[in-house]
């Protein structure tokens, strides 16, 4: 059951603010989000701003924000793009087969030691035999069948010319019961796929959903019967890591723990998703986590985590997204975030 408008929040101590149909449509803010943003700064209300996106790289995306007018500063700004980069170095991957836009590869190959490869080769070509894994994010003019078809050959070990008289690479299939030896061949340790975010659609600047990465990530799960490594939103380990960013400002008696970017790259555990975590939902209590996705932005991490949930009417937001059968209903429902911004300043003006 949704919470009724009525329903008290918990104090909130902190935020974790999406930003794509939250704060920014396209290029243009929500209404009131640039006045919001501006008094929980002057209320002294921390924040972090969480994006999914892959179209451009994070100084790009916090140079749109700056344009549009919110007050944002770099090191508030978390992507996945960020993350991914962490992610692939921590791997030791050097030559990901990457479908992101130019802005995004220029993130992941800075300082990286990676060579810097659209992935914009011939299937079936020869140079595509020493990719060591494939990198999806939304990269409209790379969705196409050639690149996705050499996406699916470097990932099941077809991307080398057929040749009779040279052994080919084989890949055990992680979700069968072939063997090694009906295979005749010596396995190696698959390609992973890395998917930056799964979202199905987004709200484009004509206020239309789109499609995401998230089809395009499925269809090549479902060919190569591989699962993707999720690295941004609403994964535990891209939540956490934000959460850290802050810790000791939130909880003055720790000790500032494991570097940010190491805890982007540690990969989520066996833990059923949905489930809340009892030893982290005391540590978080009190903080929420803003969207207007109840999967993409309030799923998974922020539910394990024990997040304070609230759903926005805005972006990609539908009548009855909050009721959906296959997500959790929010915390909280509000038409925007200036109004939640509002109702949680009023309320810090309470006496407690």
């Amino acid at each position: 059951m949704v919470p009724q408008a009525n329903f008290q929040p918990p104090l909130i101590r902190a935020l974790l603010v999406d930003i794509s149909g939250t704060l920014l449509v396209g290029s243009s803010p929500t209404p009131g989000a640039v006045q919001a943003l501006a008094k929980l700064r002057a209320a002294h209300v921390p924040f972090r701003l969480c994006s999914n996106t892959s179209k451009e790289s994070s100084d790009a995306m916090h140079t749109r924000m700056r344009t549009a007018g919110l007050d944002v500063r770099r090191e508030e700004l978390w992507t996945s793009v960020g993350a991914v980069k962490a992610v692939l170095k921590r791997l030791g991957v050097k030559r990901p087969y990457m479908l992101l836009s130019e802005s995004a590869l220029e993130e992941c190959a800075d300082d990286s030691g990676m060579e810097d490869d659209t992935g914009a080769v011939v299937p079936g070509s020869p140079s595509s035999s020493s990719y060591d894994a494939v990198v999806v994010g939304l990269a409209p003019t790379l969705l196409d069948y050639a690149h996705l078809n050499t996406a699916f050959r470097i990932l099941v070990g077809e991307d080398r010319p057929r040749d009779a008289s040279v052994s080919r690479t084989y890949y055990p299939d992680s979700k069968s019961n072939s063997s090694i030896e009906e295979a005749q061949a010596q396995p190696r340790p698959r390609p992973p796929l890395i998917a930056l975010h799964k979202a199905r659609y987004l709200e484009a600047s004509d206020h239309a959903l789109s499609l995401g990465p998230g089809p395009f990530v499925h269809a090549l799960e479902d060919a190569t019967r591989t699962s993707a490594v999720v690295v941004g939103k609403p994964t535990r380990a891209f939540f956490e890591a934000v959460l850290r960013d802050f810790d000791c400002d939130l909880n003055p008696g720790r000790h500032e723990g494991d570097d940010a970017a190491q805890n982007l790259s540690n990969l989520p555990h066996d833990h059923a998703p949905g489930q809340p975590l009892r030893s982290h939902a005391h540590r978080w209590q009190g903080i929420a986590v803003i969207g207007d996705d109840v999967n993409g932005d309030l799923g998974d991490g922020a539910v394990e985590l024990g997040l304070w949930r609230v759903l926005v009417k805005t972006g990609k937001y539908r009548p009855g997204d909050e009721r959906r059968m296959n997500a959790l209903p929010p915390d909280q429902v509000c038409a925007s975030f200036a109004e939640f911004a509002e109702a949680l300043l009023e309320r810090r003006k309470m006496p407690s």
